[in-house]
């Protein structure tokens, strides 16, 4: 599928983050997730699509290497080492940059647009950033008002909201008119013909106090269900102690990442801990591959979030593969689980626990029709295209950009230098 003639087909450079790899089988990286996606759909739609990011991801469109490796984890010390490394990635993809044939950056850092906003606006290359975070844990400050200038008509700068929860929470700072909701390859997750009844709940999710895991237990101890719980544990302090509480709740502690994914995965993995008289069981962090199947097997994923997530990625996973979703009232959920429809969207723990006990009513190809009308990678990859010609038509340089001069001209920093 091509782009749509009315628009040219745009090169757009992707500045990734380092935590994890930019790759199509991930554990935890979530925005690493969504950097792969968007690269994917816009080749997919015909635009050129430029990732600069380690030397260690896989992506869809044209490689920049900036630097060997990726830092391999969300939650590590800030030490000279990671941040010499953070400048080196940030220096070679602004280096890209400067080579003349980019309309459009798209970052996911605020960090990234601090290192590349006077060059880039030496350039008139205007940047796009999409806000992963909410605006209390965002690290941006006053600094926007230097990048989104409210006084001018087109600032450089542009915040990508990817729910109209997040969007208000940023108020006045994100000028866009559309929210781009994410979106994934939906025809690589596989989806169930009906409702699993008498199976298992799933909860998926870093293991920390605000996805709610805790609540998770409840929910399956006071329905007499059988609870599979995957997720991390960061080397955070609050993290920890959270987990170290809730293992006196877990009954089966197995590591089934260490399974290959194969077509007898269900038998050899999944059944025998089914099987076995132990009721919560937690399997620790897993790859993409793994969870496709502990979502089309469960009989619904539970999201009992604790705080307004501006979106919710496991949502969209979980439904796609024809599982419905009984989560709580709070941030983005309403705007992606359809109540009555694809889950319940309800407003406490107790309607949660009723709401397993009709889930059973839900159609999975309901759920699976929902993401693909919404947030297919298509879909997520076209959002973002307009996104683009809108914002490149409001600065008018698509035709002037490459002849104006670049006041100090950028040199790439070899891999292990220290950026200035």
């Amino acid at each position: 599928m091509m782009i749509s003639i009315k628009h040219e087909k745009l090169t757009v450079l992707h500045v990734a983050t380092l935590n994890q790899p930019i790759g199509p089988d991930l554990g935890y990286g979530p925005i690493e997730t969504i950097i792969h996606n968007i690269d994917k759909g816009l080749d997919y739609i015909g635009h050129k699509s430029i990732v600069a990011c380690s030397g260690d991801s896989i992506v869809f469109g044209e490689h920049h290497v900036t630097v060997d490796k990726s830092i391999g984890d969300y939650w590590s010390n800030n030490t000279t080492e990671k941040r010499n490394t953070i400048n080196v990635h940030l220096s070679n993809a602004l280096h890209r940059a400067s080579k003349g044939d980019i309309d459009i950056i798209h970052t996911h850092d605020p960090k990234a647009v601090e290192f590349m906003h006077d060059s880039a606006f030496r350039m008139q290359i205007p940047i796009v950033m999409t806000l992963h975070v909410s605006a209390k844990d965002s690290s941006l400050g006053g600094a926007y008002q230097r990048w989104c200038n409210p006084l001018l008509a087109a600032p450089l700068v542009y915040c990508a909201a990817i729910s109209e929860y997040q969007k208000m929470q940023y108020n006045d700072l994100v000028k866009t008119k559309d929210v781009v909701y994410h979106g994934i390859d939906v025809k690589e997750y596989p989806v169930k013909e009906h409702p699993d009844k008498g199976s298992y709940l799933f909860s998926i999710g870093r293991i920390t106090s605000d996805k709610g895991q805790d609540k998770a237990i409840e929910i399956a101890k006071k329905t007499g269900s059988k609870l599979i719980i995957a997720g991390c544990v960061q080397n955070k302090p609050a993290d920890r102690e959270f987990y170290a509480d809730l293992k006196n709740s877990i009954d089966l502690f197995a590591d089934v990442g260490k399974h290959p994914v194969d077509k007898d995965y269900y038998a050899r993995v999944i059944k025998p801990l089914l099987d076995s008289d132990k009721q919560i069981i937690y399997i620790g962090e897993i790859s993409s591959e793994h969870k496709k199947h502990w979502y089309r097997h469960a009989r619904a994923t539970l999201f009992p979030i604790q705080w307004g997530e501006p979106f919710g990625l496991v949502l969209v996973e979980s439904m796609a593969c024809g599982t419905p979703v009984v989560a709580l009232n709070r941030g983005a959920v309403p705007e992606i689980v359809v109540d009555g429809e694809t889950g319940f969207v309800v407003d406490s723990i107790d309607a949660m626990i009723e709401a397993v006990n009709r889930i059973d009513n839900i159609d999975p190809r309901e759920c699976r029709r929902h993401v693909q009308n919404h947030f297919s990678i298509t879909s997520m990859a076209f959002n973002y295209s307009e996104l683009y010609h809108q914002i490149i038509g409001s600065h008018k340089t698509l035709d002037t950009r490459r002849v104006l001069p670049i006041v100090h001209p950028l040199k790439p920093l070899p891999h292990g230098a220290q950026a200035a």
